[in-house]
Formats: C-alpha cells, sequence, structure tokens
C-alpha cells in the first residue's frame, strides 16, 4: 500500500515547466535618477552628521520631473533646498528648481523641465542641496544620476 500511496504522489518527469513570466515593456520616455545626499559631496565639504536620498522621474515625452527626497539628522531643520545646475560633480552652480523641504519628511514633488533643463540633467550636470542655518551654502548634496 504504501508504494501505491507513493506512486500516486510522484510527478512525472516529463512534466513540462511553464514559461518565465515575460518583464514589462521599459518605458522609454522615462528616466530615473537617484542620489544619496552628504555633506562631503558638498563643495568645499562640511562635517555633517546628517544624510538623504533623492529619487526622481523625468516623463522626456512631457518634461514632467517628479521626485521624493527623505533625509535625517540634520544639524537644524532645512531652511532651502533646490536643484542646482549645470554643474559637473565638483562645481557649483545656481539653483533652477525650489525642493519644498519643509513639509513632513519625505517629501515629493514635480516641475515642469525645459528643454535644456532636461538635457542638462540627462546628462549628469544637476545636483540637489538641502541648506540649513549652519551650512548656508549646503549642508547636504548629491549628485544626480541616471539609473539604467
Amino acid at each position: 500500500m504504501a508504494a501505491a500511496l507513493a506512486a500516486c504522489t510522484s510527478v512525472p518527469l516529463d512534466v513540462p515547466t511553464p514559461a518565465p513570466r515575460p518583464q514589462p515593456p521599459r518605458e522609454p520616455q522615462l528616466s530615473a535618477f537617484s542620489t544619496r545626499l552628504d555633506g562631503r559631496n558638498q563643495v568645499p565639504p562640511v562635517a555633517s552628521m546628517g544624510t538623504g536620498t533623492l529619487d526622481a522621474v523625468l516623463d522626456k515625452n512631457t518634461g514632467l520631473l517628479r521626485w521624493r527626497l527623505a533625509y535625517s539628522n540634520l544639524s537644524g531643520p532645512v531652511t532651502a533646498a533646490h536643484f542646482h545646475g549645470p554643474a559637473l560633480i565638483g562645481m557649483n552652480a545656481p539653483p533652477v528648481i525650489t525642493i519644498d523641504a519643509s513639509a513632513n519628511r519625505p517629501s515629493e514633488g514635480r516641475a515642469n523641465l525645459t528643454p535644456s533643463q532636461q538635457a542638462e540633467l540627462l546628462a549628469g550636470r544637476w545636483y540637489v542641496n538641502l541648506h540649513t542655518a549652519r551650512y548656508p551654502d549646503g549642508e547636504l548634496r548629491g549628485q544626480l544620476i541616471e539609473r539604467r
């Protein structure tokens, strides 16, 4: 009887395995960006215990940039936050878009970019900067890098 029961529960070896599930198509009009915010990225660097991240998605057809910002352990409240550009790593540039970082964290936002702003962002020439009273030129900074 045990042999008969075992025969009923065994799986035949010739059963085909199901085909792998197809991956959803990547939307070519969307570009994703991310950065880690750190005081060592400031120009010049600052000794901050703060850290943060910013993740963003750009729709290249519409120019809409959406982002999510999170940070912690700053020296005080954020007094200003911006996207800056155009600038390569190690260089400074003026602000191009204000980020509302005064709300509850994490904060989210959106802005419509001009074609030239899109080109600068896609070329890696934008960075994010969080300013505080102790570090008015910026406490945390991170270069926006496209995720591929």
